[in-house]
């Protein structure tokens, strides 16, 4: 009798152990999937931006509307009317690309507002603003939504730093930091190279500066162009 009272007691033990084992897998699991619902997602890639070989600006707003629904940023008749997508001529859109916005560019009075778009892992290609007859550009950025490594070719190398797409090529600037919601950066220096990069949320960062010449605009890719 002692003996099947004990085993009996040790089948009761093992069963228990498998409940309470498989209720911690079930809660993992659900705490894994409301993480994935409370982040954006990548969802887009370049087979959805290119036809033929051309860029698809139809297909970019699809993308950037559908983050925007789930950062829950309305989309303005203004920013039907005036939003922009680029992939800077280089053909990598997912990897390199943006879209934006000018909120206001005043020559006259020499201050610009600009909202800058990324998917997931996008990056703007590398750059400089260089003076014109319009002084050098020096511009602020705030993020509001997801994240970005912001880069700037002055500092010492950041390690563990993400990796640039092969299409963009080589860069000059090796210091970033994470920029995350509602952190302020300004340029380090007058016509310093830098450049952002999205985290795996994508990103929506709003931009202050001077008047923006676009005659002063130099990309370490002499292929890129806006």
């Amino acid at each position: 009798m002692k003996v099947k009272k004990v085993l009996t007691l040790a089948i009761i033990a093992v069963c228990s152990m498998g409940m309470i084992s498989c209720t911690a897998e079930t809660k993992k699991t659900e705490q894994v999937m409301a993480q994935e619902k409370t982040t954006y997602q990548k969802k887009y890639t370049n087979a959805d931006f290119y036809k033929d070989g051309k860029f698809d600006q139809e297909a970019a707003k699809k993308a950037f509307l559908d983050m925007f629904d789930f950062y829950g940023v309305p989309f303005t008749p203004l920013m039907e009317k005036d939003i922009w997508f680029t992939d800077f001529g280089l053909g990598d859109f997912e990897h390199v690309g943006m879209g934006g916005i000018f909120w206001i560019n005043d020559p006259e009075y020499g201050y610009f507002a600009h909202n800058i778009y990324l998917l997931p892992g996008q990056m703007i290609p590398e750059h400089a603003h260089v003076k014109t007859k319009f002084p050098a550009k020096h511009e602020s950025w705030m993020v509001n939504h997801g994240w970005v490594y912001n880069f700037s070719e002055l500092g010492d190398e950041t390690p563990n730093a993400p990796e640039v797409p092969a299409s963009h090529g080589l860069i000059k600037s090796k210091n970033f930091v994470v920029q995350k919601v509602g952190d302020v950066l300004r340029l380090k220096q007058l016509e310093s190279y830098h450049f952002m990069m999205a985290g795996p949320e994508g990103a929506i960062v709003e931009e202050w500066a001077c008047y923006h010449d676009n005659d002063g605009l130099r990309f370490t890719n002499t292929k890129a162009a806006l």
